[in-house]
Protein backbone atom coordinates (compact mmCIF):
# COMPACT_ATOMS: atom_id res chain seq x y z
CA UNK A 1 0.00 0.00 0.00
CA UNK A 2 1.47 3.34 -1.02
CA UNK A 3 0.98 6.28 1.29
CA UNK A 4 0.11 9.71 -0.09
CA UNK A 5 -1.59 12.84 1.16
CA UNK A 6 -5.04 11.24 0.85
CA UNK A 7 -4.19 8.11 2.83
CA UNK A 8 -5.95 8.10 6.17
CA UNK A 9 -3.84 7.04 9.09
CA UNK A 10 -5.21 4.74 11.72
CA UNK A 11 -3.66 3.82 14.99
CA UNK A 12 -2.87 0.12 15.18
CA UNK A 13 -5.38 -1.88 17.15
CA UNK A 14 -4.20 -2.50 20.66
CA UNK A 15 -3.53 -6.15 21.41
CA UNK A 16 -5.82 -7.77 23.95
CA UNK A 17 -4.80 -7.05 27.52
CA UNK A 18 -4.03 -10.71 28.09
CA UNK A 19 -1.24 -10.56 25.50
CA UNK A 20 0.62 -7.80 27.33
CA UNK A 21 -0.72 -8.20 30.84
CA UNK A 22 0.87 -11.57 31.54
CA UNK A 23 4.32 -10.83 30.12
CA UNK A 24 7.49 -10.98 32.09
CA UNK A 25 9.39 -7.99 30.74
CA UNK A 26 13.14 -8.05 30.44
CA UNK A 27 14.39 -6.84 33.77
CA UNK A 28 17.39 -8.66 35.05
CA UNK A 29 20.00 -10.01 32.61
CA UNK A 30 23.06 -7.87 33.19
CA UNK A 31 25.78 -10.10 31.78
CA UNK A 32 27.24 -10.04 28.28
CA UNK A 33 26.19 -13.57 27.24
CA UNK A 34 23.16 -12.79 25.01
CA UNK A 35 25.14 -10.17 23.10
CA UNK A 36 28.28 -12.29 22.82
CA UNK A 37 26.29 -15.28 21.54
CA UNK A 38 24.56 -13.13 18.91
CA UNK A 39 27.75 -11.47 17.69
CA UNK A 40 29.86 -14.64 17.65
CA UNK A 41 27.11 -16.26 15.58
CA UNK A 42 27.49 -13.42 13.07
CA UNK A 43 31.25 -13.92 12.74
CA UNK A 44 32.34 -11.05 14.98
CA UNK A 45 35.65 -11.06 16.86
CA UNK A 46 35.05 -11.32 20.61
CA UNK A 47 37.81 -10.74 23.14
CA UNK A 48 37.59 -10.73 26.94
CA UNK A 49 40.21 -8.84 28.87
CA UNK A 50 41.58 -9.77 32.30
CA UNK A 51 39.20 -7.28 33.96
CA UNK A 52 35.94 -8.97 32.80
CA UNK A 53 35.37 -6.45 29.99
CA UNK A 54 34.29 -7.81 26.61
CA UNK A 55 35.26 -6.22 23.29
CA UNK A 56 33.52 -7.16 20.01
CA UNK A 57 34.33 -6.06 16.46
CA UNK A 58 32.28 -6.63 13.32
CA UNK A 59 33.88 -8.60 10.49
CA UNK A 60 34.54 -5.35 8.58
CA UNK A 61 35.94 -3.75 11.77
CA UNK A 62 33.54 -0.78 11.44
CA UNK A 63 31.34 -1.57 14.44
CA UNK A 64 32.61 -1.93 17.98
CA UNK A 65 30.55 -3.22 20.89
CA UNK A 66 32.04 -3.14 24.35
CA UNK A 67 30.66 -4.52 27.60
CA UNK A 68 32.81 -2.55 30.00
CA UNK A 69 31.69 -3.06 33.61
CA UNK A 70 35.21 -2.54 34.95
CA UNK A 71 35.98 0.91 33.54
CA UNK A 72 35.73 4.47 34.79
CA UNK A 73 32.71 5.02 32.50
CA UNK A 74 30.82 2.23 34.29
CA UNK A 75 30.95 4.29 37.48
CA UNK A 76 28.86 6.87 35.59
CA UNK A 77 26.40 4.25 34.34
CA UNK A 78 27.88 3.63 30.89
CA UNK A 79 28.45 -0.11 30.65
CA UNK A 80 27.57 -0.87 27.01
CA UNK A 81 29.44 1.06 24.32
CA UNK A 82 28.44 0.81 20.66
CA UNK A 83 30.38 2.72 18.03
CA UNK A 84 29.84 2.71 14.24
CA UNK A 85 32.44 4.10 11.84
CA UNK A 86 31.82 5.37 8.33
CA UNK A 87 33.83 4.18 5.34
CA UNK A 88 36.26 7.04 6.02
CA UNK A 89 37.04 5.55 9.45
CA UNK A 90 35.47 8.44 11.36
CA UNK A 91 32.91 7.67 14.06
CA UNK A 92 29.49 8.10 12.44
CA UNK A 93 27.54 7.56 15.65
CA UNK A 94 27.85 6.04 19.09
CA UNK A 95 25.52 4.86 21.80
CA UNK A 96 26.10 4.01 25.44
CA UNK A 97 23.69 2.05 27.58
CA UNK A 98 23.61 1.64 31.32
CA UNK A 99 24.04 -1.33 33.58
CA UNK A 100 20.28 -1.61 34.11
CA UNK A 101 19.57 -2.24 30.42
CA UNK A 102 19.04 -6.01 30.03
CA UNK A 103 21.54 -7.73 27.76
CA UNK A 104 18.65 -9.19 25.71
CA UNK A 105 17.53 -5.63 24.89
CA UNK A 106 21.08 -4.72 23.80
CA UNK A 107 21.16 -7.90 21.67
CA UNK A 108 17.83 -6.91 20.09
CA UNK A 109 19.17 -3.46 19.25
CA UNK A 110 22.27 -4.99 17.66
CA UNK A 111 20.23 -7.61 15.79
CA UNK A 112 18.20 -4.79 14.22
CA UNK A 113 21.42 -2.99 13.27
CA UNK A 114 22.87 -6.16 11.72
CA UNK A 115 19.61 -6.93 9.87
CA UNK A 116 19.64 -3.53 8.14
CA UNK A 117 22.36 -3.76 5.47
CA UNK A 118 21.58 -0.45 3.78
CA UNK A 119 23.95 2.37 4.50
CA UNK A 120 21.27 5.02 4.66
CA UNK A 121 17.59 5.41 5.28
CA UNK A 122 15.35 5.32 2.18
CA UNK A 123 13.66 8.54 3.28
CA UNK A 124 16.80 10.62 2.69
Amino acid sequence: MALDSTTQSQAPAAPPHSVLGNREWLLDCHCASPVVELLRGQGWDVISDPYANVHCSSPDQRVYVGFLPETDEAAYGEVWHIRVRGVDGEVAWRQTLGANVPAQAVAGFLAALIASPQRSCPCT
